[in-house]
């Protein structure tokens, strides 16, 4: 079972460094036999977390066999569903207990969400949804089935998924779900929220164990991956900050922008996430996983963020960026990062360069290879070393450094430095 030690995870007394991946979509559309697969391969990478929708997620791909958790009421040919919520599939809920002991079985706890978005009224999502949303008093029958059912799985809750709170109503099916699921697991709770937001409502602040942001995957907001966890830091937030939803790799920019995200994009803001105060643990995605795509099959619905095809999920699962952030995982551990607490400087007039520190070192990461002026730094002549770490290729590098700069190091793309005193 997971704690809280001020900003970082435990297990059993020992640090748990939360890394996650995104599979929104597995309980609807994976074969029993393909999860297990996935699983083995994400534990072979490191992962410890799985995020997953307990429900239908809203813009999942299409697949031959329908699941739903509750019975289906109407489906029309323009996937628009009515459910009767008074009424639980208990198979499809079987079906979830069998997956979450093949997670069981890989070491890898389940962060589940109770209710995305689209089952609440007032969300941004609203005009976009295909489901009718819940009743009012259809939210405590479902939490309390799924709360005494998985407690034994000992997961992590999302309350919300890739919500804002624009309604009292909004907030009042939120806070039903909070307080049922306290009546019966005392997991630990945090609201996913939509990208780019930095808030949340008091009582949902007072009552998370870790605060879950999402840089999101809109390429004109680069600076969000920092400035938020950098803010929640200033404000006084002191629990473990996770960026839960930071762009997934071969994802198309949002908003129907041509492009797609890339590996070496992920691995920048993963490190910028954890540098900037977010260092309890980061997650990854590949696009075709979180929707548990298959080739032929429709997609989603484009008129939300305006994602384009996802891959096929077989392809997705062996994206390499995957391996990137097993990677900073073990880099994580080895030199004790857990609490890095960020810098705010500004070096070569960007903030893309993100820089942190513990007691005994300092960390920059240098998203582009240049010389580094780091007179600001103050550090004293002879009384620090300097490791530089190949990020793509994952190797130590040998760096010419003084007090004032560090010079290029003999890479071609991205570099973790490794400033320890003497």
């Amino acid at each position: 079972m997971l704690t809280i030690d001020k900003l970082r995870f435990q297990q059993d007394g020992r640090d748990f460094f939360f890394l996650a991946d995104t599979c929104w979509s597995a309980f609807t559309n994976a074969e029993l036999f393909e999860f297990e697969n996935y699983c083995r391969i994400r534990k072979n990478q490191g992962f410890t977390v799985i995020q997953l929708n307990l429900l239908r997620q809203w813009d999942a791909s299409s697949t031959q066999t329908r699941r739903d958790p509750f019975k289906l009421v109407s489906l029309d040919d323009a996937n628009h569903y009515v459910y009767d919520y008074s009424q639980l599939d208990i198979a499809y809920f079987d079906r979830v207990e069998e997956m979450l002991s093949i997670m069981k079985k890989y070491e890898l706890t389940p962060a589940l969400v109770l209710l995305w978005a689209n089952y609440v009224p007032d969300t941004w999502t609203e005009p976009m949804i295909r489901n009718n949303l819940m009743e009012k008093n259809q939210i405590e029958p479902y939490v309390a089935y799924v709360a005494q059912r998985y407690k034994k799985f000992n997961p992590i809750y999302f309350i919300s998924g890739d919500t804002d709170f624009p309604s009292e109503a909004t907030i009042e099916y939120y806070d039903i779900a909070l307080t049922t699921l306290k009546k019966y697991d005392d997991a630990l709770v945090t609201f996913h929220i939509r990208g780019r937001l930095d808030e949340i409502p008091d009582i949902f602040l007072e009552a998370s164990d870790f605060f879950s942001y999402q840089s999101g995957h809109n390429k004109d907001y680069p600076e969000k991956v920092y400035e938020i966890p950098m803010k929640l830091r200033a404000n006084g937030i002191q629990m473990p900050i996770i960026n839960t939803e930071p762009c997934y790799e071969q994802i198309s920019h949002s908003r129907h922008s041509f492009g797609r995200f890339t590996q070496e994009d992920c691995r920048r803001v993963a490190w910028q996430s954890i540098l900037a105060g977010a260092s309890a643990g980061i997650t990854y995605g590949a696009h075709g996983i979180w929707s548990w795509h298959r080739s032929g099959e429709r997609f989603g619905i484009v008129e939300g963020e305006g994602f384009d095809q996802p891959y096929d999920l077989n392809d997705a699962m062996r994206f390499p960026g995957a391996d990137d952030f097993g990677y900073l995982k073990q880099l994580v551990a080895t030199y004790h990062l857990f609490d890095v607490e960020p810098i705010d400087l500004v070096l070569k007039n960007t903030g893309q360069i993100r820089l942190g520190k513990t007691d005994t070192k300092t960390v920059i990461y240098l998203p582009v290879n240049t010389r580094l002026d780091i007179r600001q730094l103050q550090l004293a002549k002879n009384s620090f070393t300097v490791k530089a770490i190949d990020l793509e290729k994952r190797l130590e590098m040998t760096v010419d450094f003084t007090e004032d700069n560090i010079e290029m190091h003999n890479g071609v793309r991205d570099a973790l430095y490794i400033i320890e005193k003497i």
